[in-house]
């Protein structure tokens, strides 16, 4: 099978991420009411629709308008464009980076999307294992976590030997 070019897999990854995101709030507008509650797994996996100006759980929603600007979307916005351009440039980072920074730059435009269009985004998952619960989420911030959470499993995979070499040297 033929090796999927690198740049193809990045645009690939960010987008079907960006898609994801999209559709599923899309959905979410279209079919929820505000705070209205669904159970899809009973009382451990439940839609319900809000609007947050701020960032995760809310933060930063009160912060006057210009900040929440500045903090909530130019920011982030050179941010997403500096990572990506680093993935695009960088040949040296391993096939997880790539998937964790690609995973991460769509969840992060997907974010942005909602910012520039709506002036806010839209959540709709909410999980309560009783013993533990999220805030009210969307799929944008999953992308993120799972981009995080495969650069924190590469910390803990055994590195190469030519890269172990290549630093004591």
């Amino acid at each position: 099978m033929k090796k999927i070019p690198r740049l193809a897999l990045i645009l690939v990854i960010i987008f079907a991420n960006i898609g994801c995101d999209q559709i599923t709030k899309d959905l979410a507008r279209k079919n929820l009411e505000y705070h209205e509650t669904v159970e899809v797994l009973g009382e451990y996996l439940i839609l319900t629709k809000v609007e947050n100006q701020g960032a995760f759980l809310g933060m930063g929603s009160t912060l006057p308008p210009a900040l929440r600007t500045i903090l909530l979307l130019i920011l982030p916005s050179i941010v997403m464009v500096a990572v990506f351009v680093y993935l695009i440039r960088n040949k040296d980072i391993s096939p997880i980076s790539v998937w964790a920074l690609s995973f991460i730059v769509g969840g992060g435009v997907g974010n942005l999307y909602d910012r520039i269009l709506y002036g806010e985004v839209t959540d709709m998952l909410f999980i309560d294992l009783q013993f533990a619960h999220t805030g009210i989420f969307n799929m944008a911030d999953v992308s993120v976590m799972v981009g995080t959470g495969l650069i924190l499993l590469e910390q803990f995979l055994p590195k190469k030997k030519q890269e172990l070499k290549g630093q004591a040297q």
